[in-house]
Formats: structure tokens, sequence, C-alpha cells
């Protein structure tokens, strides 16, 4: 696929939604955090039912930590490996008020550095709150790029660093939304909606479903 074709695709999606963003529901960037980091293999929808309590009575790193891990648990119990991220929920509340003033870091080593926030997380926290044209890539990210042709790669970080290169700057900061939501909605996983789709006769998949 050559730059002019992506710069097409990546035109028509601005097109189409000029203003993306995460359907997490979220009110600061801690709350951001939290909710990126309990996504992990969960939903949207299903983290946003969770933190909608959660949020409601606790939503500072003090907060939580008050509440008291049991109680967190609760909230997110309907949340799969529920007990593992309020483990780190825990502790990376506890690490962010020792170490960055109970404030969420804006560069990727110390996001990184906070328990259960990896590579992933951390660029969508970097993108979402503080503007920065990082590409965090999910399983919907991995089968759009590779499906299309826009980027290939057989790991998330050689997608990554495929799509870093070769999407065009003034896309960057919005792509990972873009692809997000592509991958979610039309480019889904077991029969993609090609017929309906806004850059199909760009896409390089072979086995088009009408």
């Amino acid at each position: 696929m050559n730059k002019e074709i992506r710069r097409e695709i990546f035109s028509r999606l601005q097109n189409n939604n000029k203003n993306p963003t995460t359907e997490l529901v979220y009110h600061s960037t801690f709350e951001l955090l939290i909710s990126v980091l309990l996504s992990a293999q969960a939903t949207d929808v299903g983290v946003n039912k969770a933190t909608k309590g959660l949020y409601a009575v606790a939503n500072t790193p003090q907060a939580i930590l008050a509440l008291g891990e049991d109680s967190l648990r609760d909230y997110i119990k309907t949340i799969g490996l529920y007990k593992t991220k309020a483990a780190n929920v825990m502790k990376t509340c506890q690490r962010l008020i020792d170490v960055f003033d109970g404030e969420v870091p804006d560069d990727r080593e110390s996001l990184e550095s906070l328990p259960g926030v990896g590579r992933k997380t951390a660029n969508v926290v970097l993108n979402t709150a503080f503007g920065q044209p990082t590409i965090a890539v999910d399983t919907h990210i991995f089968r759009v790029s590779n499906r299309t042709g826009i980027a290939k790669g057989k790991t998330p970080l050689a997608v990554e660093t495929q799509l870093e290169k070769f999407i065009p700057t003034d896309f960057k900061k919005d792509a990972h939304h873009w692809l997000i939501l592509h991958g979610r909605y039309t480019c889904v996983a077991r029969k993609p909606k090609c017929g309906s789709c806004l850059i199909e006769d760009l896409c390089e998949f072979k086995d088009k479903v009408e």
C-alpha cells in the first residue's frame, strides 16, 4: 500500500468522524488511567458500568486507597481479571501518591512504571489525555492494520512501529481512535461489514464480505 492510498484512507475516516475519542467514560486523567487499566480483556461498555458506581464514591488515588481493595473488588467484580486488576489499581494509586504527587505523569517511562500499566495503556493515556500522537495497538487496530494493508506485522509492537512510520503526520493524533472504532463497528473479526465500509475500495483484504 502506498502513501497516497494511506492518506486517502485516513482522510475518509476523518471526514466521517472529525473528533474521535475513546468510548470510556471519564472526567479526569486519573479516571481515564484507571478505566484503561481495567479495560484489558474487557469491553468499554462493561468498564463504564463498573466505574460509574466506583467514581461516584472514589475518583482520586487517595479516595481509592481509603476505599480499600476489598471494596474496590466489589465495584469491579463484573470485569474480567478483577482481582488482579484491583491489586494493580491499589498499587498504582499508592505509587502515584508516593512518586508523582498524586498526579498522572505525561511521559511513557513514568506511566509504564505504574503496576498494571503496559505500553498499550500508556499509549492510550498519552494520546487521549495529553494529545500525544501515540498509537495503542489493541486487537481491533492489530486486525484492521493487517487486514487492510495499512500496516502489517506479526506483533502489536511491530504494527505500532509500522503505523508510526506510515500514517501521515497530520492524522497521527486521531488515528488510534479511528482505527479502533473502525475495527469495533465495521471491520469486525468474524464477518467484516465490507459492503458498508468507507474504505472498501482501498482495502487489500482478499476475502471481502458484501
